[in-house]
């Protein structure tokens, strides 16, 4: 299947032709960020008019279902970034996202990623956002004929990277990563036994095998069990056994929902001890549903708290300022990797059309500053290790806020 662009109906003059074919590729690195005060993310052709092309990007992650947090939290990110790029004419070109819903259900995100392989004016996406639906649709993104190019701002199992998917991209810590140095931390800082609990999901126990591993491996006693967080609405006996068990701190290895019934359930029960979820967890529907149990709970992500961080200070104003509400979990994340694609893009159009394969080689080669960090890729897909940060969160007084770097946590 080839890969065409999209043109508006006026044609375009042999001047307005060559330009979006002749102009070469500066060799400056890319920086992003909001286009507010000079911060704008300068592509790598420099700015310019658009010609009239327009291509399009596609977005896969959960828009609707008990996880659609995440997924929205993400489409919002990346929207504002091509909405930005566009109002700006940053570049040659315009840019449309395209969405799919997938729930984030691997069961369902077969029908969303054929969606968009099918239609030959996408030339890359953004996500799969969960590490479940990865596994169920890499395979027929990377099988494609071109290959599609993919950059995931939030999938984040430890294993993902190991499958040989050409077309695959990462631009967060993996949960080797993340459950490793969340582990490091809860035995830094004290932790004698920890139940390690998982929902069964391929990143949930992905994160809590980590952690588990980790954890022993420091001399931490650790006891483990499991719990299916797409069926469980009783939380009471589990919350029960962890009582009981001795351990004076909890790792929730699941998502947002679920850790809010275990949430209650848990102060149901009287447990005292700490309570640390991952990046799965990490969210406003936690907040709202696990209400002031959820109070005093730990997060660890390999995300940024945009309303802190220096480097995202106008993207978050930008962000609140569209979405009337302020950037949570993997926003800047997709903001990152949609910035990313269109410097591809820009870099890719010095040659000719943009296409899958054009777009992949150019994704392949980037060395890309974005308002997160330096993205630039190794073969499997991953991100310098250098460049992997992650951080720890805790929700007080019903907000969820960035306490900072975990290695310099004690």
């Amino acid at each position: 299947m080839r890969s065409r662009v999209i043109t508006t109906v006026v044609v375009l003059t042999t001047a307005s032709a060559l330009a979006l074919t002749g102009c070469s590729s500066s060799k400056k690195k890319s920086t992003s960020g909001g286009l507010g005060n000079g911060g704008g993310n300068k592509s790598s052709s420099g700015s310019a008019p658009a010609t009239g092309v327009t291509y399009k990007l596609g977005f896969i992650g959960a828009l609707s279902g008990p996880n659609a947090q995440l997924g929205i939290n993400e489409r919002q990110g990346a929207q504002l970034a091509i909405d930005q790029a566009n109002a700006a004419h940053k570049h040659k070109f315009q840019v449309k996202l395209v969405l799919s819903d997938s729930e984030g259900d691997p069961a369902k995100a077969p029908p969303a990623a054929t969606k968009l392989i099918s239609d030959s004016t996408i030339v890359g996406v953004i996500g799969p956002a969960f590490s479940g639906e990865s596994e169920a649709v890499n395979p027929s993104f990377c099988g494609a004929s071109p290959p599609m190019p993919t950059v995931t701002a939030s999938a984040s199992r430890g294993t993902l990277q190991n499958h040989g998917w050409k077309c695959w991209h990462r631009i967060i810590p993996n949960d080797n990563v993340e459950g490793s140095q969340g582990a490091d931390w809860l035995a830094r800082s004290g932790a004698k036994k920890v139940f390690v609990l998982s929902d069964l999901s391929a990143y949930g126990a992905g994160v809590a095998g980590t952690m588990a591993h980790e954890l022993q491996a420091k001399g931490v006693k650790v006891q483990t069990s499991g719990v299916d967080g797409k069926t469980t609405q009783n939380y009471n006996p589990i919350a029960q056994t962890i009582a009981s068990s001795g351990a004076d701190a909890l790792f929730y290895g699941g998502y947002d929902t679920a850790a809010a019934l275990l949430a209650k359930a848990l102060k149901s029960a009287g447990f005292k001890g700490r309570t640390v979820t991952g990046n799965g967890g990490k969210d406003s529907i936690f907040t709202k549903d696990a209400g002031a149990a959820g109070n005093g709970w730990y997060f660890t992500c390999g995300c940024q708290d945009a309303t802190i961080a220096p480097s995202a200070k106008q993207f978050a104003a930008d962000y609140k300022a569209k979405w009337k509400t302020d950037p949570s979990t993997y926003s800047s994340e997709a903001f990152d990797a949609a910035n990313l694609f269109m410097d591809a893009m820009d870099k890719a159009s010095a040659n000719g059309p943009v296409t899958r394969t054009s777009l992949l080689t150019a994704l392949n080669a980037e060395d890309f500053q974005g308002i997160t960090t330096s993205i630039k890729f190794q073969p499997n897909g991953e991100v310098e290790a250098k460049n992997l940060v992650v951080n720890l969160f805790q929700e007080k007084n019903n907000q969820i806020v960035g306490i900072g770097d975990i290695n310099k946590q004690s």
